[in-house]
Formats: structure tokens, C-alpha cells, sequence
């Protein structure tokens, strides 16, 4: 199989810092070994109707203005700070991705033209801005399937067929929740979307919001190309995702596993393999050939 790359989502747990920011894309880059770090990109007033961008945030231990629409501006970067979260990336050598939440959102980052965008789950429906990244976006289109039907994902995937974009599309096994138990990540899902959607799509993914990192590289096993994680520095942040996200070490760990899993999903090209012959010779001098008889 092809080697999986694994996405280090930042999301907002850069707490509103572009310092944080990029520390965590060098981190990811230099340390993690990711291959992707990923941001995200809304148009709040677009998002969100007058009272709920009015509204206190639902937790407000975990946020950064008086309102819920203060704060998810504290967190949002504008479209040139994205240009130099970037420039950060190209630095180091990690690829820049952003999921897009609106359409606004989404002319905004097409105009970076990165290697990929994401759609997130919430807004896979989204027909006006899957159609504006369809015609107007020549890189690849993730989408994750957390919160679809299976008629809405047949949809969404006919969609881009109808669009001659379909082998540009990735699409992912999700569970929206945060954090997911281990019963509900659903990992036969992955086989289940390769069977339906593996030759008319470019590939398939894995977005997890479990703890730990043992589930991912069964996800590899199972076919997922793509294997997305939130990341933070500290899981003890004030925010809403620090607590279901992978510290680095973690992503460390994860990247690893992930990567020797898929090293080693081969047959044995030959009976006997060149390292097993200096064994055999070693061990099975003395055995006794079995005749066909």
C-alpha cells in the first residue's frame, strides 16, 4: 500500500497565537515527523446566526471572549496570517492544509491554492461550497463522513463524479465526538467505504477523536491512506479540543507506528526471504526432507 500520511490538525489550539502557531508547525514538521499540519478557516458572522454569536459560550471555562462570536474571532487567523502560517510550513518542510467552513472561507484559501483542502464533517452538505471548490480549485478535496448517511455519502461522492472531480476526492471514516470511546470509532467502517468508494474516489482516510494511538495503525491495516489527529503542546490548554488531541511525543509515536504498519502490509515475495536463509541454513540442516509419497 501507499505510505499513509498523517495530518497534524492544530485546528484553533493555537490559542489565538501565531508564536504557537508556528512552534507547533516546526514541532510537527521537526519532531513529529507529520506529514500535514492543518488549520482551520471560518467567516464567523456567516457561520453563526445573530443570537448565537451573541450567545455566552456553552462552556465558558474554556473561552476567549464574553461571547461565544468573541470567541471564535480571538482564535480566527485572517487570510494573510494564513499566508505566512504558509510561507512557515514551506520553511520547514510540512504541507499547509486548512478545512474551510463556508464559502467565504473557502475563495479565501482557494486563493493560497494549497496541496489540499478539508471539508469538515459538519459541512460536507455544504452544495454551494463543494461546488466552488469543485470548479474553481484544482488540488485535492478531503472530506470526512463523521455525522453522513450512507445516501448522503453515495451523494456527496456523485457529486464529484458529476464534476469530473471525484479521483481528487479523500474521503474519511469519522466519528464526531470528543472524545470517542473505542466502541464507537466504527473502524470496519474504513472497509466498508474502500468496498463502496475505493475505485471511484482518490483514496481513503481515517479522522480519529479517540484517546491513544493504538487505534490508527489498525486503521492503516484496514486501508486508511490518510490519518488525521488533533494536536496541541499541552492537553491541559484552555479550549475545547486540547483535551481529545495528541500531545507530540504522541504524534511522534503515532507518525512512527503508523508508517512501519504500512512498511510491513506485504506477502513474502519469495518462499524463502534473504534474511530467513542464513536461519534456515542455521536451523534446518538437519532436517529431513519430506518425500511427495
Amino acid at each position: 500500500m501507499n505510505t499513509p500520511k498523517i495530518i497534524a490538525e492544530i485546528g484553533c489550539n493555537h490559542k489565538g497565537s501565531m508564536e504557537i502557531a508556528k512552534e507547533m508547525i516546526m514541532t510537527a514538521a521537526l519532531f513529529c515527523k507529520a506529514d500535514v499540519v492543518k488549520f482551520q478557516k471560518r467567516n464567523n458572522p456567516e457561520l453563526l446566526s445573530k443570537d448565537e454569536y451573541h450567545a455566552p459560550h456553552p462552556n465558558p471555562a474554556n473561552s476567549y471572549g464574553n461571547t461565544y462570536g468573541e470567541h471564535r474571532e480571538y482564535l480566527e487567523f485572517t487570510i494573510e496570517q494564513h499566508k505566512q502560517l504558509q510561507a512557515w510550513c514551506n520553511e520547514y518542510g510540512i504541507i499547509y492544509s486548512t478545512s474551510v467552513w463556508d464559502v467565504t472561507s473557502a475563495k479565501e484559501i482557494v486563493s493560497l491554492n494549497p496541496q489540499l483542502i478539508k471539508v469538515p464533517s459538519a459541512c460536507n452538505l455544504n452544495k454551494e461550497m463543494l461546488t466552488y471548490l469543485a470548479d474553481n480549485y484544482t488540488g485535492e478535496i478531503h472530506l470526512s463522513f463523521g455525522m453522513t448517511t450512507k445516501e448522503e455519502e453515495e451523494q456527496i461522492v456523485s457529486f464529484f463524479e458529476s464534476k469530473n472531480r471525484a479521483f481528487d476526492v479523500v474521503i474519511y471514516s469519522c466519528t464526531s465526538g470528543y472524545p470517542v470511546p473505542f466502541e464507537d470509532i466504527c473502524l470496519l467502517e474504513i472497509s466498508r467505504l474502500k468496498q463502496t468508494f475505493g475505485k471511484r474516489v482518490k483514496a481513503i482516510g481515517f479522522s480519529g477523536h479517540h484517546l491513544g494511538i493504538a487505534v490508527d495503525s489498525a486503521a492503516v491495516a484496514l486501508g486508511a491512506e490518510w490519518v488525521e489527529r488533533h494536536y496541541t503542546l499541552d492537553r491541559t490548554w484552555k479550549g475545547t479540543d486540547h483535551a481529545a488531541s495528541l500531545e507530540p511525543d504522541g504524534v511522534r509515536k503515532l507518525t512512527r507506528d503508523c508508517k512501519a504498519v504500512a512498511k510491513a502490509l506485504t506477502y513474502k515475495n519469495q518462499d524463502i526471504l534473504e534474511i530467513e536463509s542464513v536461519q534456515r541454513a542455521k536451523l534446518k540442516k538437519n532436517q529431513v526432507k519430506w518425500d511427495n509419497k
